[in-house]
């Protein structure tokens, strides 16, 4: 097993990549986009990948801004830590600052480029991969007030949502100019993630967060003229299953996701935009560790920082694991290759260790705290022997 590469660090700072929704590596392979905190101040820096040197980009000092995931935030004040995503072949940042919609490169060039509402709470952002867009959701704040539904970060608000008829909104913006050109309303609907189709911007795929119905009312697709739920009923699948982290393939063909069905077993599944029936994944019984799955340079590749168990005897709380997973979807079969430990002990959102590749899938890049201050490590995604083979109907 190979030990990692430390790429990212700072004796003063925290440092993690930006959410797994948005890659964190410039197109060109030589610079890293980076989140990093120091004195409770998050900013936004540039890593140079040769000289490891690191660029401060923004120089916030408010906090950072209450919103999905960040509940202790300050409310429409300080950076916004769920905000950021990343044109990486424009070497563009996009963030918000209170209620601004931001945009920095990577000489540190900064523009305002609009203004939010100020009855909106907002979550993780998204630019298209043409540039030319930015998508922000956001939702009613009444959703978000000072009682059971707050204190307990996540569980009641999309049932508050659903009583009160509140609504989420798919907020688009010109990157040029800033206007608003889309505000699509998704009626009682709490929307933490958009993503925009990698090859038609024109389609953007969405959650429903952490509806009691949860099998069939996370993931979405709105095409500029409807929304469809992406996972039905039906083939062993349940409205109570659990389903989450859901993400493009590179080719924009079809959407990755990962949960738990309703007898507790892990799953990961890949359902087709054109309408043909999921394909998902059993893993093993006991392998149910908390992790996610980010595609590699095509629908034959995963990797994740979760599930995988050494032992039956492993109990380690959560997943001291990087693995590469090798698919066969047509066939329902994983090869599961452990590459190395990330060892962060996952005691924040900041923590996750949210693996990336390259878009050769040479490496996978990944946030670990274990010495101490985040910084950002790599290792080589070649096969290895495999630890585990994995097919449809394992358990």
């Amino acid at each position: 097993m190979t030990m990692a590469e430390k790429v990212a660090s700072h004796n003063d700072i925290d440092l993690q990549l930006l959410y797994f929704t948005s890659t964190s590596l410039s197109a060109d392979g030589k610079s890293l986009a980076a989140i990093g905190e120091q004195d409770g101040n998050p900013n936004l820096f540039r890593i140079d990948l040769a000289t490891k040197a690191v660029t401060q980009l923004t120089h916030n000092s408010e906090g950072w801004l209450r919103s999905y995931v960040y509940f202790d935030g300050t409310p429409y004040r300080g950076f916004a830590k769920a905000s950021v995503s990343f044109d990486a072949r424009r070497n563009t940042l996009y963030y918000l600052q209170g209620r601004q919609l931001r945009a920095v490169d990577f000489d540190g060039r900064e523009r305002v480029l609009a203004e939010l509402p100020d009855d909106q709470v907002t979550a993780f952002t998204h630019v298209s991969a043409d540039g030319k867009l930015i998508c922000v959701p956001t939702t009613d704040e009444a959703a978000f007030t000072e009682d059971e539904a707050w204190t307990e970060r996540h569980k009641g608000i999309d049932a508050r949502v659903r009583r009160l008829g509140l609504n989420s909104y798919l907020r688009v913006f010109s990157t040029e100019t800033g206007e608003q050109v889309l505000c699509e309303p998704v009626p009682s609907a709490w929307v933490t993630h958009v993503q925009f189709s990698p090859t038609d911007s024109s389609v953007i795929l969405y959650n429903h967060e952490w509806p009691s119905d949860c099998g069939i009312r996370r993931v979405w697709l709105w095409d500029g003229e409807k929304h469809t739920r992406l996972r039905q009923e039906g083939e062993g699948r349940s409205r109570l299953d659990w389903t989450c982290h859901e993400m493009w393939e590179r080719d924009g063909n079809a959407v990755i996701y990962h949960g738990l069905y309703t007898d507790g077993t892990a799953y990961v599944g890949r359902a087709p935009v054109d309408g043909s029936e999921p394909i998902e994944i059993r893993l093993p019984s006991d392998w149910t560790r908390y992790g996610h799955f980010t595609v590699g340079p095509d629908e034959t590749m995963l990797v994740t920082d979760g599930y995988y168990r050494s032992t039956a005897n492993d109990e380690i709380k959560v997943s001291p694991w990087i693995s590469r997973l090798d698919l066969d979807w047509p066939g329902g079969a994983i090869r599961w290759r452990v590459l190395g430990r990330s060892d962060s002990n996952w005691d924040s959102q900041d923590s996750h260790p949210h693996p990336i590749t390259d878009a050769e899938g040479r490496f996978v890049y990944f946030t670990s705290n274990v010495e101490g201050r985040r910084a950002v490590y790599r290792l080589p995604t070649a096969p290895g022997e495999p630890v585990a083979d994995v097919s449809l109907g394992s358990a």
